[in-house]
């Protein structure tokens, strides 16, 4: 089995600096999708002039809470704002949704309710999307079915939505760990829990990660965290993190780097590592703002709108920590740009801008991405099934190059390195 299809791929047209979306930097309660504000808080954005090429067309994203996903839903708040309320709804899936799948079903499927909409994006397609892509389908399949980061196995969602996009497991899974040696680590540290280890995407990872691990010589410890959708909740599991991160880092040492699969157990993770010593590569959907702002206790809302800035001011504030050249991230928001990303290509899918056969160009795709990403190092293939050997010609998977923080930082060059074949069939 080989990665059939690689992308590299540089985005620097200055127009479309112009016209990308703008994030919200700060957990500011988030706005309601009728809530008649820009994600900044500000006063409601008009329509642009050349929405009116759009009139009649709608796009309905749904994404998790600010709380569970803030990156994912800044980045539909921005596409939002970009083309106006009148044809961009926005809906938002139960914070618990493990425990909420009828919810979580009806949330996406009420979208389709309205003649107009042509496309929903779901960012993260947690579980019940599969279902009610079919549902959709089955009512309305003229509507475009896009899944950003699927919870659901690859394959399943695959045989329901148009498009699925998720972050690339597999060569990430080599590549933090190389990036991790490559820094002078010994040792690296998986914290997640049963339902994320459930997942194929986390659970192969894991396997290519330990195999890494061992072409490296070094060690692979998995931790167990509680899971933030459980009675639990977030709070609980931010706390055990806080908790147990001085006793990790007293147990594997100051050049173990930590990797966590949850975004809510992100935060705490690194300003622990921050206060106590070790490496952290990239969150599990990296960005500037996942995790950062708060560990740090930074005041992003002068930067919102230009990553440049915000990566700036996080990595002056993880320096001043102690922190160079060991804290990573990736220069543009993974679930912001694609939030947004999925957004664009639907539409100009929808618009006549791709002919219809090109929703699973991938040179597309990324173009979309680059109104969002510009200057973006992106690196992608199809999907190919583990079990069956077969490549799924509407499943991709994507990754930005890794920046290290520090004075000044530096790029890994993740996106120029080829990942050895024999990661591509481990399980």
């Amino acid at each position: 089995m080989r990665k059939t299809l690689s992308l590299l791929l540089t985005v620097s047209m200055l127009f479309m600096v112009a016209c990308g979306g703008a994030p919200s930097a700060t957990s500011t309660p988030e706005q309601s999708s009728d809530s008649g504000q820009s994600s900044d808080g500000g006063q409601p954005s008009e329509a642009p002039a050349d929405a009116e090429a759009d009139k009649g067309i709608k796009i309905g994203i749904v994404t998790g809470s600010v709380s569970q996903s803030e990156d994912d839903r800044r980045g539909a708040e921005a596409f939002q704002a970009k083309y106006g309320e009148d044809m961009v709804t926005l809906a938002i899936y139960p914070d618990n949704f493990t425990d909420e799948l009828e919810t979580t079903i009806q949330t996406i499927v009420n979208l389709s309710d309205d003649p107009q909409t042509k496309a929903i994006i779901m960012n993260q397609a947690v579980p019940g999307t599969t279902e009610a892509f079919r549902q959709i389908k089955e009512r309305r399949p003229d509507i475009l079915c896009i899944a950003g980061e699927s919870h659901e196995d690859l394959p399943e969602i695959g045989s329901a939505a148009d498009l699925v996009v998720n972050n690339d497991f597999v060569a990430r899974g080599y590549l933090m760990i190389r990036t991790a040696h490559e820094l002078g680590c010994d040792t690296f540290v998986h914290i997640s829990f049963p339902r994320h280890m459930a997942y194929e995407t986390m659970s192969r990872r894991v396997a290519i990660m330990r195999a890494a691990c061992e072409e490296f010589g070094m060690e692979f410890v998995l931790e167990t965290a509680p899971d933030p959708t459980t009675d639990v909740g977030v709070a609980g599991a931010q706390a055990y993190i806080l908790e147990k991160v001085p006793e990790w880092v007293d147990k594997y040492g100051v050049n173990a780097a930590y990797f966590c699969t949850n975004d809510a157990h992100t935060e705490p993770l690194l300003k622990q590592l921050l206060e106590y010593g070790g490496f952290f590569i990239e969150a599990d959907l990296p960005s500037p703002l996942m995790g950062y702002p708060g560990a740090l206790g930074i005041d992003l809302t002068a930067e919102a709108g230009d990553f440049d800035k915000i990566l700036a001011k996080v990595e002056a504030a993880v320096v001043e920590k102690g922190g160079a050249g060991k804290f990573g991230t990736w220069a543009y928001s993974y679930g912001y740009i694609t939030t947004a990303g999925l957004a664009q290509h639907a539409l100009n899918v929808i618009n006549g801008e791709s002919e219809l056969t090109n929703l699973k160009d991938i040179a597309k795709i990324a173009e979309a991405y680059g109104e969002f990403s510009p200057a973006a190092k992106w690196n992608g293939s199809n999907y190919t099934n583990v079990e069956t050997g077969v490549k799924l010609d509407n499943v991709f998977l994507i990754y930005q190059d890794t920046y290290i923080m520090g004075a000044p930082g530096y790029y890994m060059g993740s996106t120029d390195i080829e990942v050895p074949e024999k990661y591509f069939t481990i399980k």
